[in-house]
């Protein structure tokens, strides 16, 4: 009989769903896969990510048949654990504000961003893990006092297929989603452990970090029982390895948040807090800018316009370039990058002459683009390399948005084939574990699409102009 080739299975626990894809391990090739939802809040208790795990697995056709398997998630948030290995409370989510204040204090304490740039690579906003760590320690300070370990969504969820606490396996991290706690450097390759206590008021247990092809044991619980497990990586990590971003690669994420990343050998440590100097998932660096506004900006246009996504597109590509002049500001939920949480949209320009559906279409369009733009320009700052653009996400399915980030970006554009890019990443990390090496397996992505245009600096200096003319919230 022929020898079975072997496959992995790759999951994206992320906020919104749970999503399983199983490859083949040697060439990539999407075999089948499920999904299945995650609740609402920014507050959640991580058992409904296990339920939905095991949903989205049977969705799948199952996963007993795989051979390795390796989870993605969404990056940041805050499992607790008791010393028996019990959830202490529901875990704060990276878009859990509550802790906002938190990372005002903490910077303060430390004496200011450029501290803990220095010290982790990253300046705290309200997503890092450490400042969930000290809201809980001054609101909640028996669920605290119960805190014996700490650690990720990803992590969690990859000691459950272990087995957990019935086991006696400890939780494992990487690299990647280490990076995004605030108490773990980069750069250095260790955790702060001093950090750790200056935010909690304690030193709890954090999971040891393995290497980006070094096995997590083996599976023991749920659908994965006998497979290998991978250490597993945060979401962003994750995309990068998904869509084969290499050294030199500028990742354009264009989803409920904009994020612009680059896979790099250098590590960034940025005082403005403009760029998160986090690891990747394959021994490199991944230096991030976030921005809140993001798809959400091109669903709120079609909602005022009264139109679909395709007649966005068509409106906004029936305008000239620059919108004769027209500008808006993105911060329709405030702002992360630059931090102005309390600030408001803003439209620039309204005259007689652009007071129509397709200049609006036109200027949302490039506005969305030039925030991520900025973003472009902060890894640059920090010297970053920049061979290509990768332009990926939601948004990436407007036509307008494809052919007007060349110009507004000032580079070609490549847009990969459509995929799950946080499963595909995990699972191409499954297959690495399998493999062995110094570099995972090359899967064959697929051509995608290359799009170019010639710049147009005039929209950009134009934004430049009135960027920073935003009001707060009332």
């Amino acid at each position: 009989m022929p020898q079975r080739s072997p496959t992995v299975a790759g999951i994206d626990s992320s906020t919104q769903s749970c999503k399983v894809v199983v490859r083949d391990a040697a060439t990539g090739r999407l075999l089948r896969s499920g999904r299945a939802a995650h609740p609402d809040g920014s507050e959640v208790d991580p058992e409904r990510w296990w339920r939905a795990l095991g949903a989205a697995a049977a969705d799948a056709g199952g996963l007993e048949d795989v051979d390795a398997v390796a989870v993605g998630a969404q990056q940041h948030g805050s499992v607790l654990l008791d010393e028996g290995g019990a959830v202490v409370r529901p875990a704060l989510l990276w878009n859990d504000g509550r802790s906002a204040r938190a990372a005002e204090e903490l910077t303060a304490e430390l004496g200011g961003p450029a501290a803990w740039a220095e010290r982790v690579g990253s300046v705290l906003v309200a997503s890092f893990t450490a400042t969930k760590l000290r809201w809980v320690a001054e609101h909640e300070p028996d669920a605290a006092a119960r805190t014996s370990a700490v650690c990720l969504p990803h992590d969690w969820l990859t000691w459950r297929l272990a087995g957990g606490a019935a086991s006696g396996a400890r939780p494992v991290t990487d690299r990647g989603d280490a990076s995004g706690t605030g108490y773990y450097s980069a750069a250095d390759g260790a955790y702060r452990p001093e950090l750790l206590e200056l935010a909690f008021g304690a030193r709890p247990e954090l999971p040891r970090v393995l290497g980006p092809a070094e096995a997590a044991g083996t599976g023991a619980a749920g659908p994965v029982r006998g497979a290998v497990l991978g250490a597993g990586t945060g979401d962003n990590m994750a995309a990068a390895l998904g869509v084969g971003a290499l050294p030199g690669d500028v990742v354009v994420s264009i989803g409920t948040s904009g994020v612009v990343s680059a896979v790099s050998d250098v590590a960034t440590r940025d005082a403005s807090g403009a760029v998160a100097g986090f690891a990747d998932a394959t021994g490199r660096h991944l230096p991030l800018v976030c921005t809140l506004n993001a798809a959400r900006v091109l669903d709120s246009a079609a909602r005022l316009l009264g139109v679909d996504h395709a007649e966005l597109s068509r409106l906004a590509l029936a305008a000239p370039a620059g919108a004769g002049g027209l500008v808006l500001v993105p911060y329709l939920e405030g702002e992360r990058t630059p931090v102005r949480p309390d600030a408001t949209g803003a439209l620039h320009g309204l005259t007689l002459e652009t007071s129509t559906p397709a200049h609006l279409a036109r200027a949302v369009v490039e506005g969305l683009l030039c925030g991520l733009a900025d973003g472009l320009d902060a890894l640059v700052a920090q010297g970053v390399a920049v061979r290509r653009v990768l332009l990926v996400g939601g948004g990436a399915r407007s036509e307008a948005v494809r052919r007007l980030a060349p110009a507004v970006l000032g580079r070609p554009v490549l847009v990969p084939p459509p995929g799950e890019y946080v499963a595909d990443g995990a699972a191409r990390q499954a297959a690495w574990v399998l493999a062995g090496g110094e570099e995972p397996p090359a899967w064959e992505l697929g051509a995608g699409e290359t799009l170019e245009a010639d710049p147009q600096p005039a929209v950009r200096e134009r934004y430049a102009q009135v960027r920073d003319l935003t009001a707060r919230r009332p």
